[in-house]
């Protein structure tokens, strides 16, 4: 039996090598391309991402790869976004000014809150471990990327701006930081998403990327 391939789209940001090698660690061949045609015939495809909103879905649009990710999107294969690669699946983000996204999952990308004077003191952008946790409209993770996970498990973060879908029911995590809840990581039918790296996150970033291959 042949292995699972995954494309993973190259539009100028983000950390793609190490995506290609978690991916090859999950037991699949990866593909990093920047072309149109490539990207949509993919079976399995990954945004990843690091760095702003502004500048992403300008080099998405400036590649012309905004249609063909949708186009994989909407025939029901399986999309992962990853950090800033999860933002921009969102409808509009607020960061380089406002901006139209991917449009995947309804909802907006905002700044995290300044601290308030007499409030918890937090640095922005929130870099580190920290745990994820089931919303409260969820009774498990099964069938999901985060299937065999604990709440509790930690992931690593690197942001400055958060998702705020539209409807709570595609939060799949939640985290906790500087007094905020925020969502961690999102679902709709195959469209997922993670603020954090699984690709940083060791053996249980891993089991993300498992997961995934089975959508």
């Amino acid at each position: 039996m042949s292995k699972k391939t995954v494309n993973i789209v190259d539009y100028g940001l983000g950390n793609l090598f190490s995506v290609e090698r978690a991916v090859r660690y999950a037991g699949a061949d990866a593909v990093i391309s920047s072309e149109p045609g490539v990207i949509s015939s993919s079976d399995y495809l990954i945004v990843p991402g690091v760095g702003a909103f502004g500048q992403g879905i300008s080099n998405l649009k400036g590649r012309g790869l905004v249609e063909p990710i949708k186009s994989v999107a909407s025939s029901g294969r399986p999309v992962l976004g990853i950090c800033l690669g999860m933002q921009l699946l969102m409808t509009v983000g607020e960061e380089m000014g406002t901006h139209k996204g991917l449009d995947l999952i309804s909802g907006k990308v905002v700044r995290f809150p300044a601290p308030a004077d007499k409030g918890p003191h937090y640095k922005i952008p929130h870099i580190g471990w920290n745990g994820i946790y089931m919303p409260g409209h969820r009774k498990n993770w099964d069938s999901t990327i985060l299937e065999g996970l604990k709440e509790g498990d930690s992931m690593y973060f690197v942001h400055s701006y958060v998702v705020a879908p539209d409807d709570p029911s595609h939060i799949l995590a939640e985290t906790a930081y500087g007094g905020l809840t925020f969502c961690s990581a999102i679902n709709e039918n195959n469209i997922c998403g993670c603020q954090f790296h699984p690709e940083k996150s060791g053996a249980l970033g891993l089991d993300i990327y498992r997961n995934f291959l089975k959508l």
